[in-house]
This record gives C-alpha cells, sequence and structure tokens, in this order.
C-alpha cells in the first residue's frame, strides 16, 4: 500500500515538475523560444517514431508471427529508439532531456560498435557460435542412459 500512495505522488508530482522546468527555462531563454523548443522536441520525436519506430513495430510483429524471440533480443536498440521516441514527443523539458539519454544509448553502441559484444547473435540455422571461454559442457538429465564417454551425434 505504500509503495502505490509513493508511485501516486510521483505520478501527481511530475506535471508540477515539468511545468517548473518549463517556467525555469522560460525565464531563462524568454516564452516563446522555450515553447519553441518544446515544439522542435515533439517534431524531433514524431520524426523518429515515423522512421524508426515503424520499422521497429514491423520486426517485432515479423518475430512474433514466426515466434523467434532472439529476433527481439537482437534489436534491443530498436526499441530503446522507439523509447526514446516516445518520450520526446511527450511535451516537457524533463521528458525531453530523458529521451535524448536514452537515444545517445543506441547511438553510443552503434558508434563503438559494442551493440553485440557479449555472446553473437544466432545464426539462421540456430547455431551460436561461441568462444571457448564462453561455454561449459552440461550433462543433460534427460538422458540418463547415455554414457559421459559417449560421442555426440
Amino acid at each position: 500500500m505504500i509503495v502505490a500512495k509513493w508511485l501516486l505522488l510521483a505520478l501527481l508530482a511530475f506535471p508540477v515538475a515539468e511545468f517548473a522546468a518549463f517556467v525555469a527555462v522560460a525565464a531563462a531563454l524568454g516564452f516563446f523560444q522555450a515553447l519553441g523548443l518544446l515544439i522542435l522536441g515533439t517534431l524531433a520525436g514524431v520524426m523518429i517514431l515515423r522512421h524508426a519506430g515503424g520499422n521497429h513495430i514491423a520486426r517485432v510483429r515479423m518475430a512474433m508471427n514466426e515466434g523467434s524471440f532472439t529476433a527481439l533480443q537482437a534489436d534491443s536498440s530498436g526499441g530503446l529508439i522507439l523509447v526514446a521516441g516516445i518520450l520526446l514527443v511527450i511535451p516537457g523539458f524533463i521528458t525531453d532531456a530523458l529521451g535524448l539519454l536514452v537515444l545517445l544509448v543506441p547511438l553510443w553502441r552503434m558508434l563503438t560498435g559494442t551493440a553485440g559484444r557479449g555472446v553473437p547473435p544466432p545464426r539462421a540455422d540456430g547455431i551460436v557460435d561461441l568462444e571457448p571461454e564462453q561455454w561449459r559442457r552440461v550433462d543433460d538429465p534427460a538422458l540418463p542412459g547415455r554414457r559421459p564417454d559417449a560421442p555426440e551425434r
């Protein structure tokens, strides 16, 4: 019950914080400049959602139809771009700042090439190539009659 109260308080305090941020930016830059920044942020979010969001939603639909969740896991940066676009569409400087921070993560991964540095994505035939230090042999308890020294087929 206490968590619900804090969540409700945070939900009600968020518009107040957005309004305070708008007043602070309007005091520093001017009302029309602050309003223009909000409109630019919303337009940027719409453009991101039109470009990247549609492609990501199409990939999610295709992966769901095929029953393949590896495609969803391989496209995690597309989901982050979708979240960033939604945050940018919501008017407010706090959500715009959060959207830009979320947008920087896939951009940083794309520039540095660390998107899939851990485990490589599976190939089309379902085989995953791992480095020798990334795997270990585990006996399958579903095969009790199998000898441990039996060759693999």
